[in-house]
């Protein structure tokens, strides 16, 4: 079957490590696993840090990519794929689509019945398939990390990325004051478009958030702290800027501060995200939507950078 999958780990340019060829059928580890025919998927930074060899070492390879996907069971039913693998062999005791399992950019896709999920009526296969990773760490951030139903601002650093937009949607269609913010003016444009306020990194905020969801890390991180209301929430789930914050303690223990670690969600999670797309009309933001057979093209522009919200593969074009 035809696939995209790194060939090899290339830290420098990691788009020479992708390869577009025939993989093997998919395997079943266990019985429980069923094969599923992808009909869409859609892209995330994490494809490009597994070509870089972050998550993905050599004696994997050759590994095929992609986390999210929508697809037809072996019932001819749709499906959203929940992409965490229950897996007793990594240290974490899950991993995601991609890692030690094939991943969703291939016709076929090898994952356990249980993490097969009904695509709603009213929600298509292309915006479904945003949903299973950037959108679901965004509603983990918001709904069970910063207790968003408590809040009335939140604050979304480096709105433009998948997990950022993602917060920005669903916090307007929650009735929330949103603030977010970009360096460029271009996407503080479409942040304005889409009910929020926009401004730039670091700007004063006309009042203080009670939730902040923090993507950027060390470039934003003194910015979310100081517009962080008394016991407000700092939720991260990537430091695309560096890992490495300086972090006034003195503020955090003074305003009551929590910060708070996450990272994707649970099949729960994805199930009440899409029954609240379904039920209010949000859809993912979605940058472009390209055939499979140019997913060289989806690679080369989510690496530049300049993506607002998802690159969407549709595979039956």
């Amino acid at each position: 079957m035809r696939a995209a999958f790194a060939a090899r780990i290339d830290a420098d340019d990691p788009l020479a490590a992708l390869t577009v060829g025939e993989r093997p059928e998919p395997v079943h580890p266990d019985d429980d696993w069923v094969t599923v025919q992808v009909t869409a998927s859609s892209l995330n930074h994490h494809d490009i840090w597994s070509l870089r060899g972050v998550g993905l070492p050599a004696d994997r390879l050759p590994m095929i990519l992609g986390c999210d996907a929508v697809g037809t069971d072996p019932d001819g039913d749709a499906v959203v794929l929940y992409p965490v693998i229950v897996d007793p062999g990594d240290p974490r005791g899950v991993s995601i689509l991609s890692e030690n399992f094939p991943g969703t950019f291939a016709e076929r896709v090898a994952v356990p019945r249980s993490n097969l999920l009904a695509l709603p009526a009213g929600v298509s296969a292309t915006d479904a398939a945003c949903l299973p990773t950037a959108w679901l760490t965004a509603w983990r951030m918001l709904t069970t990390k910063g207790r968003v139903d408590e809040a009335d601002a939140v604050l979304v650093q480096g709105a433009g990325g998948g997990v950022a937009t993602a917060a920005v949607a669903l916090c307007v269609a929650m009735g929330k004051r949103v603030y977010a913010t970009s360096r460029d003016a271009a996407k503080r444009d479409r942040i304005a478009e889409s009910g929020a306020t926009a401004v730039q990194p670091g700007a004063r905020l006309p009042e203080r958030v009670d939730v902040v969801i923090e993507t950027v890390g060390a470039a934003t991180f003194d910015h979310s702290l100081k517009a962080a209301a008394p016991m407000a929430r700092i939720v991260v789930s990537g430091a695309t800027s560096g890992h490495l914050p300086t972090i006034d303690l003195r503020r955090v223990f003074a305003m009551q501060l929590e910060i708070l670690g996450t990272s994707m969600g649970t099949p729960d999670d994805l199930r009440d995200l899409l029954a609240f797309c379904a039920d209010r009309g949000v859809r993912p933001v979605v940058d472009s939507v390209l055939p499979f057979d140019r997913i060289e093209e989806a690679f080369a522009r989510m690496h530049t950078g300049k993506v607002f919200g998802k690159i969407v593969l549709d595979h039956t074009a």
